[in-house]
């Protein structure tokens, strides 16, 4: 779902825009984004995905004006930025697998897309690590393509990369099938 999606069912649900919960929660010195999500739940029912687009309208503005670019370069900053090769070459593949096939850039992770539906996101954790979660519905997990548990819930399976020579023909079969799924 898109962000534009969730803001216009913030909107049917609540009969109120984003940015008029933006100005409320400013209004209510809400700057935390656990309080957000905490009154958008109390008092307008959100669910936690549709509040955490307001704390996102709320805390991250800024993100949301940045470029796809720049916000993909933040996300490859500072120790991290070894993954970006890896993410490139993500990219390069799954692009690859149709012509629906894209991308968007979060906050925290990259969503891998197909027709705008998410199938797989790559996340660079830390120096040591990138991670890359697919949605793979009915596929048991293994050693290298574990479960996701609570490390993500918008995907069912996570693999670890903690080497490029990992970004090979069986993630890339993994990625292959989850958009084929999507």
């Amino acid at each position: 779902m898109s962000f534009q999606a969730y803001l216009d069912n913030i909107q049917v649900k609540t009969g109120k825009s984003g940015n008029d919960l933006k100005a409320v929660a400013i209004e209510k010195g809400l700057t935390k984004a656990g309080d957000i999500v905490a009154w958008l739940k109390a008092d307008y029912g959100l669910g936690h995905g549709h509040a955490m687009a307001i704390v996102h309208l709320v805390l991250h503005e800024e993100h949301r004006a940045a470029s796809p670019g720049d916000k993909a370069d933040a996300l490859f900053s500072g120790n991290k930025a070894k993954w970006k090769q890896c993410y490139e070459a993500i990219l390069k593949a799954i692009t690859g697998f149709g012509p629906d096939a894209g991308s968007s850039v979060g906050q925290t992770y990259i969503n891998l897309l197909r027709g705008g539906k998410k199938f797989a996101i790559v996340q660079p954790s830390s120096a040591e690590r990138l991670d890359i979660g697919i949605k793979l519905k009915g596929v048991a997990a293994n050693e290298r393509f574990e479960a996701a548990g609570s490390w993500n819930a918008m995907v069912t399976h996570r693999v670890r990369i903690n080497d490029a020579k990992q970004i090979d023909a069986e993630l890339f079969s993994w990625l292959k099938q989850a958009y084929e799924a999507a």
